[in-house]
């Protein structure tokens, strides 16, 4: 059995830490979503995805990444860095043709967070359907918008998602 997948967040050194433990996944995606908006809302612009303990990540997770690294392009300022990924998921994100969108690396004069500096679990206990359809959509949308070459791989899925959406779905 997998462990829980989790994201732990918190902020350090004028950036916004985010930590993947376990699986990066739909279902931690949400809570990833909402938290990171808020922290752009409140002027932060620095954000770090530690992928250090993230045994893998599909579409949905990857799509929320590159759909912040897309909101701080709209704002005009920021960055997201994306730290530690496995083999595995270092290539996801390059065969996604994300990998323009953040650095590999810390930005320079930040320093590692440590561990306890992230200690807010993102994971809701019990997402509501329409917010995770929502943000199933949002982050798909975002893969395509970060590469066209996407939409060919995700259209089948999109359509999908945009006809059996549940009431609500379509706020984001």
């Amino acid at each position: 059995m997998t462990p829980k997948s989790t994201i732990l967040a918190g902020l350090h050194d004028q950036a916004v830490w985010l930590r993947v433990h376990g699986r990066g996944t739909f279902q931690t995606s949400a809570g990833m979503k909402e938290y990171t908006r808020r922290m752009i809302q409140r002027g932060h612009r620095i954000f770090v995805v530690d992928l250090a303990a993230c045994e893998l990540m599909d579409s949905t997770f990857m799509g929320t990444l590159a759909g912040i690294a897309l909101r701080l392009r709209e704002i005009g300022s920021g960055s997201l860095s994306v730290l530690n990924p496995n083999t595995r998921n270092r290539t996801l994100l390059e065969n996604l043709g994300l990998d323009h969108l953040f650095s590999f690396d810390l930005p320079e004069g930040l320093r590692p967070a440590p561990v306890r500096a992230a200690q807010e679990n993102l994971a809701p206990p019990n997402p509501d359907a329409a917010a995770q359809h929502a943000t199933i959509l949002a982050a798909h949308e975002a893969l395509v918008e970060a590469d066209p070459e996407n939409e060919e791989r995700f259209k089948d899925v999109l359509e999908l998602l945009k006809q059996d959406a549940p009431p609500g779905a379509g706020e984001s």
